[in-house]
This record gives C-alpha cells, structure tokens and sequence, in this order.
C-alpha cells in the first residue's frame, strides 16, 4: 500500500488555508497536489478540527483491527 503523502494535521492545515482565502489553484500549486486530490481531501476531512481528525484515524484503526480479529476466527 502506499504511503500517504501528508498527514492527516497537514491535510486540514492545506484546508484551512482554502478557507483562510486563497483560492483552490494556488493553493494546489503551492502543495503540488491536483485539484482532484484537494477535493477529495475536502470531502473527507472538511470542516474538522486537527482533534477530529486524530478521533477519527483513531476509529479506523481499531475497526482495522477488529475486521482483522472477525477474519481470523
């Protein structure tokens, strides 16, 4: 699988400088991400916090881990 790129704290902080004014292309070009990418990371994290975030990462993880332990028996 691939490694993710950015983090979950800097896909929000990307986000939040979109909110913050900048348009979308700039803020694309100054990431080096395509817009297609930026709006899938708006879909998936817009509107949360950085603690939002860890929640949810947190979530995915353990039902990660709980498909895993399902698999198994």
């Amino acid at each position: 699988m691939k490694q993710a790129r950015f983090t979950d704290e800097q896909v929000i902080g990307i986000l939040k400088e979109h909110e913050n004014g900048l348009k979308t292309a700039d803020v694309c070009r100054k990431h080096g991400i395509s817009e297609a990418t930026f709006y899938k990371y708006k879909a998936k994290f817009g509107g949360m916090e950085v603690s939002d975030a860890r929640k949810l990462k947190a979530l995915e993880d353990e039902n990660a881990r709980l498909k895993k332990l399902l698999a198994e028996t």
